[in-house]
């Protein structure tokens, strides 16, 4: 066991911060026991979805943690860059003892490489234990309010992306951490920069897959062509040319939701969504464009600490 210990500035980095570093499983260890309980608790008699008609107390329950649960996981990786900026890097710049380790034969870039390998390895085991967790907790409620698999917080929490966004934090934390070299500004603007990121990419995320499209007739029934675990995008009136009009296109003309006027050619309706089968394969996207991003950060900052002299 001595072979896989950590040596050097490893251990340093690990030792320096080892009070956050356990701080993780045991975050990953209460959820699992909450989360376990709540479960169990879900189905007992009464308990909604397959279990029983009328949703129990404890479904209720951990209907709530869970949607409570993805908005919190929604700022792990700004607390990861923010941890890594401030305690983990401009602290040590700030205060000037990150001189001491280039006195152990140590360079600036194994320096900068503990940080990064130490804060990268703990944040990619606690955020795929903790969306293991999740989505342990979410598999009973999924579906319900503010809890289906497109929603903001569920989406993030469920995935790898989540784990991308952290080591993006680490990333732009080390890179930000160099730059500012003081601590709670950097903090602050770690944070707010992982932040403007998510949301970034969040407005995106639903663009880079193509939608499916699917019609009906002016009268028909939206879920007869709709999946009800689908994201529904877009929808309107379609005309016999294949024309698309805004879906109160005839209400502006009769007041009516339901009749249009003839020399409006209306035949139908056309409805855009993005089926539960493109869960996967958008997270896969998303994640890569963030370690894109996380990589191109972490290349700027092993470069500007290579130009740095003790």
């Amino acid at each position: 066991m001595s072979s896989l210990a950590l040596k050097g500035p490893y251990w340093v980095a690990a030792r320096q911060h080892r009070r956050a570093l356990w701080g993780v499983p045991a975050v990953v260890a209460a959820g699992l026991v909450a989360v376990v309980a709540l479960r169990s608790w879900a189905e007992g008699p009464n308990s909604g979805g397959a279990g029983g008609p009328v949703p129990n107390d404890g479904y209720q329950m951990l209907r709530l943690c869970m949607e409570y649960a993805g908005t919190c996981l929604l700022f792990l990786p700004l607390l990861v860059g923010a941890f890594v900026a401030g305690p983990v890097t401009a602290r040590e710049l700030e205060s000037g003892t990150w001189r001491l380790a280039l006195t152990q034969s140590t360079t600036p870039k194994t320096w900068l490489g503990s940080k990064v390998a130490v804060a990268a390895a703990v944040s990619v085991l606690g955020g795929a234990a903790l969306a293991g967790v999740y989505r342990l907790g979410w598999a009973r409620v999924t579906g319900s309010y503010q809890l289906h698999w497109a929603d903001r917080g569920v989406y993030e929490a469920s995935g790898p992306v989540l784990v991308a966004y952290c080591l993006l934090g680490v990333a732009l934390g080390v890179l930000v951490g160099q730059l500012v070299r003081r601590t709670l500004a950097a903090m602050a603007l770690t944070g707010m920069l992982t932040g403007l990121v998510m949301l970034g990419l969040g407005a995106l995320r639903w663009s880079l897959l193509p939608v499916e499209t699917a019609t009906m007739p002016v009268r028909g029934n939206l879920f007869e062509v709709l999946p009800s675990s689908a994201l529904l995008m877009d929808t309107g009136l379609l005309t016999s040319t294949g024309e698309r009009l805004p879906e109160y296109a005839c209400f502006e003309r009769t007041r009516h939701l339901s009749t249009c006027p003839s020399d409006m050619d209306v035949t139908g309706w056309y409805v855009e969504f993005h089926p539960a089968s493109h869960y996967w394969p958008t997270q896969l996207l998303e994640s890569s464009l963030v370690l894109a991003l996380a990589g191109a950060a972490l290349f700027f900052a092993f470069r500007l600490v290579g130009a740095r002299r003790a």
